[in-house]
């Protein structure tokens, strides 16, 4: 991956965080990384713990953001999550929620985010 294109996740990783800590969820990680991969988010929405994976795309010519979560990219985000539990044992949540946060920059300074929750 270039460093163009890593910067630019990260920009859409901060803008997905902002949006979150917006709509009141308690950013707990970011970039959280163990053998088995990273997750871009970790937050609290009340008594639910949301593990998020963020994606950003400049334009639809690939699809939208979202579409790129396929199947094994969720298998291995649950896979991920059950580890952070199991590393953080006084997390105690009432619920756990999977979300994908698809940042979209149709052109400058007109960026769509899209917060789809419990998206598998």
């Amino acid at each position: 991956m270039t460093v163009v294109r890593q910067a630019f996740g990260a920009w859409g990783e901060r803008r997905a965080a902002q949006h979150l800590a917006d709509e009141s969820f308690r950013i707990v990680a970011r970039n959280w990384r163990c053998p088995l991969g990273e997750i871009d988010i970790i937050a609290w929405d009340g008594d639910a713990l949301v593990f998020c994976e963020v994606k950003t795309r400049r334009g639809l010519g690939f699809g939208v953001p979202a579409e790129a979560v396929v199947a094994a990219k969720a298998r291995r985000l649950r896979r991920l999550g059950a580890r952070w539990l199991a590393l953080h044992t006084n997390a105690h949540p009432r619920e756990i929620r999977f979300d994908v946060i698809a940042v979209l920059v149709r052109r400058p300074g007109n960026v769509e985010i899209d917060h789809i929750r419990g998206a598998f």
